[in-house]
């Protein structure tokens, strides 16, 4: 082989090898930008279901006619919030939550153990408020009825365990399951002595249907951009990228000093 032809097909690797690499950097670049158009999309529609659920009633509107019935032991202004954790706690956590939606259902997974943690210990309080943000945005009712179904179990005493079996056996966020009384009735029997004659009723009575959709009326009102909404002292945390369980850990210990 001559010279001159080795060096044309050295050349010519040398090209392929360029080519390749410039595909690879292609091929990077693209995928970046399908990933941040997805959460770009995610943003957008978390923004829509935002407006609709403060612009649309739907059921929920149909089922404030009722009076007002707060769950036992529910604290705050017009009593929506529900307390879990030791009255004299240092710090407070407020949490905003759909039962339907699933960041709520990653952030309860990705701090449920750290926020036990400090209620048993008696070093926090955290406060439940409960939206219907997924059904103004999706249509249905699940995230009224499973709301409804844990203020039941609040009257119980056995808010916080059934709170996490309804995230634990959340459905997809277009499968209204919570609609169903016979779904939420089931899952009661994940708690022990929650599945009583007098849950049931209140369950299927729909009796604190009204409080619910006062409390998301608060959440609209309140100008929160989703859920969840999670405020330490007032500050609202979730956004915080930097934010984990331990950084939350080591926040509720500092207030203690305070």
């Amino acid at each position: 082989m001559s010279e001159k032809n080795r060096e044309g097909k050295r050349t010519a690797r040398e090209r392929l090898a360029v080519e390749r690499e410039k595909q690879k950097a292609a091929e990077k670049r693209r995928r970046t930008l399908i990933v941040g158009a997805s959460a770009v999309c995610v943003l957008g529609l978390a923004a829509v279901i935002g407006v609709v659920a403060a612009n649309a009633g739907g059921d929920d509107e149909s089922k404030a006619s009722g009076p007002v019935v707060a769950p036992s032991g529910a604290q705050g202004e017009d009593g929506l919030a529900v307390p879990v954790g030791e009255e004299d706690a240092r710090a407070t956590l407020t949490v905003w939550e759909d039962f339907r939606c699933p960041a709520c259902k990653s952030f309860e997974q990705t701090y449920r153990s750290t926020l036990n943690e400090l209620t048993e210990a008696g070093r926090l309080k955290v406060e439940y408020h409960l939206v219907t943000l997924i059904d103004g945005g999706l249509g249905g009712s699940g995230s009224l009825n499973a709301a409804n179904a844990a203020a039941c179990a609040q009257d119980a005493g056995k808010f916080a365990a059934y709170h996490d079996v309804l995230f634990d056996n959340q459905p997809a966020e277009t499968d209204d399951a919570f609609s169903d009384d016979a779904k939420l009735l089931d899952l009661a029997g994940k708690v022990d002595g929650l599945d009583t004659p007098e849950f049931r009723a209140c369950v299927e009575d729909g009796t604190h249907d009204s409080w619910v959709v006062k409390s998301n009326e608060a959440f609209q009102k309140g100008g929160f951009s989703g859920t969840p909404t999670v405020l330490f002292e007032g500050e609202n945390i979730y956004q915080d990228r930097s934010m984990t369980p331990e950084k939350l850990k080591q926040m509720v210990e500092e207030a203690g000093k305070s």
